[in-house]
């Protein structure tokens, strides 16, 4: 084992932002990329911001 870049993850992990899932904002049409605080409900986000959930 050595010490190379880390193997890339399920979710975005180990992989650089223009490679990361990416959805599509209902609200306001603009696409959002995978962020480390969504890791364990990525499934469940919709919404790029509090602004556009709040104007569902």
């Amino acid at each position: 084992m050595g010490r190379g870049k880390p193997d890339a993850r399920p979710g975005g992990k180990g992989l650089p932002p223009s490679q990361r899932p990416s959805k599509v904002c209902p609200v306001c049409g603009r696409p959002f990329a995978w962020r480390k605080k969504w890791k364990a409900v990525w499934e469940q986000v919709t919404y790029c911001s509090d602004r556009c959930r709040q104007q569902r």
